[in-house]
């Protein structure tokens, strides 16, 4: 996704949480999200504290872990950058812009972190300071239709409703029916979309999407977990 929490997940991040067992994800979203490599010498228990779906249990496996200080950077990295991912999760942005810090200040071209790090300053209130983020996420992973959403929701929260019709069309393009559906879902709940749910993307969507992208208050994804689960 990327990623997206408004009471679900941040990012449907198919990226560290889109879609795996790191997160059921929207998530963006979006994309979408790969695990995080694990700790070749992390207990046990505490890798699948760290990574699981419990937002508790996954900071404080994570924590545990960062604490052994047995671990190489990219470790140290993946770790902190799936602890964001939590504390993003439950809205406690200000700690997870911090951990999403660390994490690149060790991998600075890891795209799945920029772009998380850009959804969590866009849910923070603060779009302008994401963007420069996902404009290098997008750079590193250009296929990345969470990335693609991600911009999309900054560039309409500041103003720029073609800049963000043209994303949330490549989100649609290299998110592929998965994302397609989570916009029909959105936009149905926003009653600006009447057609079938069905991933295909056809000219009432399209209309739809325009309506959105020109009302800083509408957000395309769906707001509700029946709806996002039903998308799978």
């Amino acid at each position: 996704m990327n990623a997206h929490d408004r009471g679900r997940s941040p990012r449907f991040q198919g990226q560290l949480m889109k879609r795996s067992r790191c997160l059921p994800l929207l998530a963006l979203a979006l994309s979408a999200l790969a695990c995080a490599a694990l700790p070749a010498r992390a207990g046990a228990e505490l890798e699948i504290e760290c990574f699981s779906n419990d937002l508790d249990a996954k900071i404080r496996g994570c924590t545990a872990l960062l604490e052994r200080g047995n671990l190489t950077p990219d470790e140290r990295a993946s770790l902190y950058a799936n602890r964001a991912l939590a504390l993003s999760m439950k809205s406690w942005y200000a700690e997870a812009i911090k951990d999403y810090d660390r994490s690149l200040a060790l991998q600075p071209n890891a795209p799945i972190p920029l772009n998380n790090r850009a959804w969590a300053y866009f849910r923070w209130g603060k779009p302008a300071n994401g963007q420069s983020d996902v404009e290098k996420s997008i750079e590193l992973d250009p296929a990345s239709g969470a990335s693609y959403d991600t911009r999309a929701h900054i560039r309409q929260a500041l103003g720029n409703p073609p800049g963000a019709l043209a994303d949330y069309q490549l989100a649609m393009r290299f998110g592929g029916e998965r994302m397609v559906k989570m916009y029909q879902c959105g936009l149905t709940d926003h009653g600006l979309y009447k057609g079938p749910q069905d991933g295909i993307i056809n000219p009432e969507l399209d209309q739809a999407l325009e309506k959105c992208s020109a009302d800083k208050t509408c957000d395309p994804l769906p707001a509700n977990e029946e709806c996002r689960i039903g998308t799978s």
